[in-house]
């Protein structure tokens, strides 16, 4: 089973990157956050591989992180999430961020995932409990960073923040989306524009 890759990349794309090992491509799904994370095609990568195997297909799926990898794993555990929407939560929400909403029980923000509604983001909720390293706030503890506005823009704006953006990126893209409208619909639209500008 392959746990890691190290070699060059030779194509990358959103949804998939191509890692070249003595003489070997092996093409890695991987989420538009980490295809960007990992360097520029021709340069030297190294990323952690989660290795699923099906009776009809093998898939290689990559990751920056180590934490990012124990994640998707933890994730793919909970009762009715698949390879896919795992990989999709994690590109909505870092590994921190999605412990720390699993501790605060926010359902808006298991929300933002495109495909995941209310009912499937509290299930989520209730089976990543006993899965993810949940900090403990203490009784009566509020989160550490400030409360964000509410409505669609800034939920969007949060997770983008979330992901690692920088503020500039953020604003930019922002810039460029409607004033209201489905937050999980506007998130897709940003995170697409932004793996856009950063090929």
């Amino acid at each position: 089973m392959i746990g890691t890759l190290r070699g060059t990349l030779t194509d990358r794309d959103e949804a998939e990157v191509t890692v070249e090992v003595a003489g070997v491509g092996y093409r890695v799904a991987v989420s538009p956050t980490t295809a960007v994370a990992l360097g520029d095609v021709g340069e030297e990568v190294s990323c952690w591989i989660h290795h699923h195997q099906r009776e009809d297909a093998q898939t290689l799926y990559g990751f920056a992180s180590k934490d990012e990898r124990r994640c998707f794993e933890a994730l793919l555990g909970a009762h009715g999430v698949g390879p896919a929407l795992a990989l999709g939560i994690l590109s909505v929400h870092a590994p921190v961020a999605l412990a720390r909403i699993v501790a605060e029980d926010d359902i808006g923000a298991l929300c933002l995932v495109p495909g995941v509604g209310k009912k499937t983001a509290a299930r989520l909720l209730i089976d990543l409990t006993s899965r993810l390293s949940v900090p403990d706030l203490g009784p009566g503890a509020a989160p550490t960073a400030p409360a964000a506005p509410s409505g669609a823009r800034a939920d969007v704006r949060e997770a983008l923040v979330g992901l690692g953006y920088t503020d500039a990126e953020v604003r930019e893209v922002m810039a460029d989306l409607p004033d209201d409208g489905d937050a999980g619909l506007l998130l897709r639209d940003a995170l697409q524009r932004l793996a856009m500008v950063r090929r």
